[in-house]
């Protein structure tokens, strides 16, 4: 499963180029179903998630291509319209096809969908919101089956911001008859980078990044360029490595006002940041203070994807912090591996955790459970004493491209071994 192997207390300092986002070419490779033609990608991200998105494509019969930062995407021929079981447990994404097969083929076959385990994290939503445009939905044996005569235009009100849903059923209506209002959406960017595509590809979508979306159906789409927007969650995931280890670190490629709620913490933590137009700069304080509370909250809020990152950076700054995890009510299973680590953290309730900082970590072995707690390791191992060896490598290679590679030129002392 590869592990790596850090020996920590190593100052970062250098610069580095962030990857387009992971959480935003999962939806745009399944809506490059939706034009039945060309699509060329790029800025795209060589993660492992991407790789099982083209095997998902390349089995409903689209031709991908990839060359360097660029994808093309050929999906003139796409037929199948049932997805692999062990495709779709590889990652919860997987779901986000259903939305552009139903406008393609008007039939979906596929199991639950897998990724990280971290809770229930129902698609319940999904399925109300479906129905709502005329799908006809049957579940047997845990596998869910998707039919309509055709898609048609409603209005539909989320009763919580989630970004699948809210993707899915854009993705939906694109192509379906009539006009589809959405209110209470998810406002991430990666929502919003996936309207900016399909606008170039010829849809009529007003209100993107807004809580409130009007998709007007289109006959037809047609091929479309469009570059990947940077990963939000790799530059504050690098940002927080950076205050936990020391030193300073330009991140190139990046939109600083994506990042606001992560650079107040750290700002307000002592770390001091320079932004420019695609840049951001943070040097690390000789003494990290912690903020007295984190929640995590959906776009603007703070992400829950760098609440585990956060997390083993209070672990090492000065005084309390209380954490409130909002929308995953099981992304604590980095905390048992911090305490191995010689963290003090109190779990509170299923949500709720307290760090209390302490002066040092020390290095020992534990193990990755998901993809951002892998991360989260990771950052405490750049700051301990001695060497941490973190197992399962292969949550963290699902979001991070080259992380070994980035880590070594900015100073650390880090392998992976497989």
């Amino acid at each position: 499963m590869g592990e790596y192997v850090i020996t920590g207390s190593k100052k970062l300092k250098g610069t580095i180029t962030v990857n387009g986002s992971k959480n935003a070419v999962l939806p745009i490779l399944a809506a490059s179903l939706l034009n039945g033609s060309l699509s060329v990608l790029e800025n795209c991200p060589d993660i492992s998630d991407t790789k099982t998105a083209v095997e998902i494509l390349q089995h409903i019969g689209c031709a991908v291509e990839r060359e360097n930062k660029t994808m093309i995407v050929n999906s003139s021929s796409a037929c199948n319209t049932e997805i692999p079981t062990e495709l779709v447990k590889k990652m919860r994404s997987s779901i986000i096809f259903t939305g552009p097969l139903l406008s393609r083929a008007k039939k979906v076959k596929l199991t639950y969908p897998g990724g990280c385990e971290l809770g229930k994290r129902p698609i319940d939503i999904h399925l109300s919101a479906f129905k709502k445009m005329g799908v006809n939905i049957t579940e047997e044996n845990d596998i869910i089956t998707f039919s309509c005569e055709k898609l048609k235009g409603c209005d539909i009100a989320f009763d919580f911001p989630s970004v699948g849903a809210t993707e899915n059923i854009i993705l939906a209506a694109v192509l379906a008859e009539g006009v589809t209002n959405l209110s209470n959406c998810a406002r991430e960017p990666e929502i919003a980078d996936m309207c900016r595509y399909l606008v170039k590809a010829g849809a009529k979508i007003d209100g993107i990044g807004s809580s409130d979306i009007t998709i007007t159906g289109v006959k037809k789409l047609h091929p479309a360029t469009h570059s990947i927007v940077p990963d939000r969650i790799e530059a504050g995931t690098y940002m927080i490595m950076t205050a936990a280890a020391g030193g300073k670190v330009l991140l190139k490629n990046t939109v600083s006002h994506h990042l606001k709620p992560l650079i107040e913490i750290l700002s307000k933590m002592g770390c001091k940041i320079q932004l420019s137009t695609s840049s951001i700069s943070i040097k690390a304080p000789s003494v990290l203070e912690n903020v007295p509370f984190i929640q995590t909250l959906p776009y603007p809020g703070i992400p829950t994807d760098l609440q585990p990152q956060l997390t083993a950076l209070s672990a090492v700054s000065k005084g309390m912090c209380r954490f409130d995890e909002t929308i995953f009510e099981s992304r604590t299973a980095h905390i048992g591996e911090l305490l191995k680590l010689g963290a003090d953290i109190s779990l509170k309730s299923g949500t709720e955790f307290v760090v209390n900082g302490v002066t040092r970590l020390k290095g020992n072995e534990v193990f990755a459970k998901d993809l951002r707690g892998g991360a989260a390791l990771i950052t405490a191992g750049l700051c301990a004493d001695g060497t941490t060896i973190i197992k399962n490598s292969c949550h963290v290679e699902r979001g991070y491209e080259n992380i070994v590679e980035n880590l070594l030129n900015l100073g650390a002392n880090i392998t992976l071994k497989n």
